[in-house]
């Protein structure tokens, strides 16, 4: 059984150091891509707070295809060219948005989101995916946020074979 501990009086810096710690040992020993993309979005889903949805998207051409995720049911293909997730996906730069309906082409796959942190997924200069997060909360996602999901999915990354085959 794998248990997630963090010292609730500990910086939020600190929080994602322990929780970095403690993704590298979850992922330990498995180096599958879906197997690894679905223990990440739990983990991701099972310790932040005021979550509404955690996942993955991958690059298909050019469009984004859902992964694994936690959340409500998802929009499933996502064009390079629209929302939050097409705009991370075309610029290979992160996308924090503090509020969704201000942000010209937003996709609302579920109308309670109001925040979002989009995470371009890149492999020897490739996009691979996109790792999404969306919030009930407005401006839910701060810098030390930013930089420390940045950290796990680089966790993820280092942690995870990028190729998937039946």
């Amino acid at each position: 059984m794998f248990t997630i501990d963090i010292d609730p009086n500990d910086s939020l810096e600190s929080s994602y150091l322990q929780l970095n710690a403690q993704l590298a040992a979850l992922l330990s020993g498995e180096r599958d891509l879906i197997c690894n993309a679905a223990q990440f979005s739990a983990f991701v889903m099972q310790t932040l707070p005021d979550l509404n949805w955690s996942g993955f998207y991958f690059a298909r051409g050019e469009e984004l295809v859902l992964g694994p995720y936690v959340g409500k049911v998802a929009c499933t293909r996502i064009p390079f060219a629209r929302g939050v997730c097409g705009k991370a996906a075309t610029s290979l730069q992160v996308q924090r948005v503090d509020d969704v309906h201000a942000f010209d082409g937003h996709i609302a796959c579920d109308v309670a989101s109001q925040s979002e942190l989009v995470i371009p997924v890149v492999v020897q200069g490739k996009l691979v995916a996109v790792f999404d997060m969306d919030s009930p909360k407005v401006a839910r996602f701060s810098d030390v946020d930013q930089a420390g999901l940045i950290a796990l999915v680089d966790t993820f990354v280092a942690a995870t074979d990028m190729n998937w085959s039946i």
